[in-house]
């Protein structure tokens, strides 16, 4: 009986070390599970057959091309990432361009967080991102808040390197 008093209690010192002492990462995100529409899936192919894009269809709705797949770990949700990009709407305009951009993966929109682990540090891809997939119903501002960058409900484009992963 007595040894199994003392095993219960190691048990129980060994359990409280180990939570007590266990590192937060700080990192509160997780892997994103939003689908884009049928419809929105279609309308965005429509574009790409009328254009003559070839592209593949991801299973939550957006379509990709991978230029290159990089080397080493896709990242993940808490995955730090510096990327160079550009982001266009369907009419070819410029809304965004970066040449080196740190975000937390886990916190950018949907079709990024999807996108990005399809490729690994050094790697390229191309993104065409359905409207539930990028910012749905809200229209982007410029920094003024005057101008719409991006419109509500818009398809995107974004040509995406992936620098570096941490």
């Amino acid at each position: 009986m007595r040894k199994i008093v003392l095993f219960l209690v190691f048990i129980g010192v060994s359990f409280c070390f180990v939570a007590c002492f266990k590192k937060d990462s700080g990192c509160n995100y997780t892997v994103d599970k939003n689908r884009a529409s049928t419809y929105e899936q279609n309308a965005l192919k429509k574009y790409l057959d009328s254009v003559g894009i070839n592209a593949t269809l991801d299973s939550s709705g957006f379509y990709y091309q991978i230029v290159s797949k990089g080397y080493g770990t896709p990242p993940g949700p808490c995955s730090r990432v510096t990327v160079s990009y550009t982001g266009q709407l369907l009419n070819r305009s410029v809304f965004d361009q970066q040449a080196s951009a740190l975000f937390t993966l886990g916190g950018l929109i949907p079709g990024w967080k999807q996108g990005l682990p399809l490729i690994s540090k050094g790697g390229e891809i191309k993104l065409f991102i359905p409207p539930s997939l990028g910012y749905a119903g809200m229209p982007q501002y410029d920094k003024t808040g005057t101008v719409v960058l991006i419109p509500a409900y818009s398809n995107l484009i974004f040509d995406i390197s992936l620098i570096d992963v941490q």
